[in-house]
């Protein structure tokens, strides 16, 4: 009987990009939405491997390249 609400509030959703993100010089995307095929394989070898998995440090640095090709300064 109450006015409950039915809609996620915007804090629980954690996947979703922020405008204070900084968008990359090349695709105009934010860092978050950049590259989602090296970073979908980079994190489930991380969290299956541990980051420190020799593939995974591979998958790692193929997901940075990748940002750097998009315009992102990435270490």
């Amino acid at each position: 009987m109450g006015n409950s609400s039915s809609t996620p509030s915007p804090a629980t959703e954690e996947t979703k990009c922020t405008s204070t993100q900084k968008v990359g010089i090349k695709s105009g995307k934010k860092i978050c939405c950049s590259c989602p095929e090296t970073k979908q394989a980079r994190d489930a070898c991380v969290l299956a491997n541990g980051e420190e998995d020799a593939e995974c440090k591979k998958l790692i640095e193929l997901h940075k390249e990748c940002l750097r090709s998009e315009g992102f300064d990435v270490k």
